[in-house]
């Protein structure tokens, strides 16, 4: 079966920055929804368009077409009397960005009084060399268009 919208996509991946130096790589597959449905990255989705099992593809992103640039309004501080208890350097907040909007703010270090946070994605303002491999390829079910993910194994597990 080919690539195509309401298509269940299994793959393996690897991402590695500019110079090749890996970032992660899949230890198990992983399975998204195919066809604008925001599951993987639109120029990923869009190599894949078409393809079948077997296919892979090394693609480089810059920031904008990965995750996006830095935004170093998305850098600050807080008391650490307002920092909840239990969360340490690497953790995640969830709180408000600028704008209004929910964001995960990650916890980069904590200085004396101070929490500095960071809400950019660790991998903003990178360029990314994203290795995939195509494993599988099914029909997407009603249940999993109408919920716009994949569910069961390696999917979204409700």
């Amino acid at each position: 079966m080919k690539i195509q919208k309401d298509t269940a996509v299994t793959l393996q991946f690897k991402v590695a920055d500019a110079t090749g130096k890996l970032i992660e790589e899949s230890k198990t597959p992983s399975v998204y929804l195919h066809g604008g449905y925001d599951n993987t990255l639109p120029k990923i989705e869009a190599a894949l368009e078409g393809q079948e099992p077997g296919y892979q593809v090394t693609l480089t992103l810059s920031p904008e077409d990965a995750f996006g640039v830095r935004d170093e309004s998305l850098v600050r501080t807080i008391p650490k009397s307002e920092f909840p208890p239990g969360v340490k350097v690497g953790g995640q907040l969830q709180g408000r960005g600028d704008d209004g909007n929910e964001r995960i703010f990650h916890v980069m270090k904590i200085k004396g009084p101070t929490v500095h946070l960071d809400g950019n994605h660790p991998l903003a303002g990178q360029t990314l060399r994203f290795t995939v491999k195509v494993i599988d390829v099914r029909a997407a079910s009603a249940e999993e268009i109408a919920h716009r993910h994949v569910h069961g194994e390696h999917g979204h597990h409700h």
